[in-house]
């Protein structure tokens, strides 16, 4: 080894040593954690505006994270984002609000076997983007046919649903997902089917007096997200209704 590289190299290692020991455990948890082969990744993921400021890379203050970190959803507002979660203040009283939408959806069970039945199809969930409403198909009932217009399974569900969330104003986005064909065809028709489902189910929002202004976004997604492991089963055809935070 040349004299020249060894200076360098030592220098290096007094430089090391100097770092870690300037550094707190929090920081040196964060640069850990950057270096971990287990990082998730999302389509929606972000991150905040300072690095190793003492959290870990799975908070909304750093780097990547599972879910929607801080993206236009959840803008920064100075030197990292706003919290592990992302919400302000006023997060855990919307968040209430949603689960009470959940509580009066809930309460719709048990009044028949057929309302029962109906309400096999819904899963309700609260995440960072707001009060998801999930619908799904079965082997047995659909929510569009084979032209993708709504059945009339799909118009009760959106009444139900819109009924026992009169008690917020948010705006709403709708997002449709397709299982994938057991064969794979050159021009992926799915594309193009929750494309047309996804219009489809802001009419149907419309049919049921629902203010068409607070609609914010439609998304089909065709068959790159699925619900199960199985990608033909029917359970991922889906439509999801997502009242977004405000």
């Amino acid at each position: 080894m040349a004299y020249a590289d060894f200076v360098t190299a030592m220098m290096a290692f007094f430089m090391l040593m100097w770092l870690l020991n300037a550094t707190t455990e929090q920081q040196k948890k964060g640069i850990a954690d950057y270096f971990s082969p287990t990082l998730a990744i999302n389509r929606s993921s972000g991150g905040g505006d300072s690095s190793f400021v003492g959290d870990t890379v799975f908070t909304e203050e750093t780097l990547t994270r599972q879910g929607v970190g801080a993206s236009t959803i959840y803008p920064t507002e100075s030197a990292a984002s706003r919290g592990a979660t992302g919400l302000d203040d006023d997060g855990s009283e919307e968040s209430e609000v949603f689960q009470e939408v959940i509580d009066r959806l809930s309460m719709q069970s048990g009044e028949s076997v057929e309302t029962d039945n109906i309400m096999n199809h819904i899963v309700k969930r609260v995440t960072e983007e707001g009060l998801v409403v999930e619908f799904y198909d079965s082997n047995e009932n659909t929510l569009f046919d084979n032209d993708n217009k709504p059945t009339p399974l799909l118009n009760v569900l959106m009444t139900a649903t819109f009924r026992a969330a009169d008690i917020v104003a948010n705006p709403v986005a709708l997002e449709t997902h397709v299982a994938s064909p057991p064969i794979v065809l050159a021009n992926k028709p799915q594309w193009r089917a929750t494309s047309e489902r996804a219009i489809m189910a802001r009419e149907s929002l419309i049919d049921v007096s629902f203010d068409p202004t607070r609609v914010a976004r439609i998304t089909g997604h065709a068959d790159q997200e699925h619900a199960v492991r199985n990608p033909m089963a029917a359970r991922n055809n889906r439509l999801e209704v997502i009242f977004l935070r405000q």
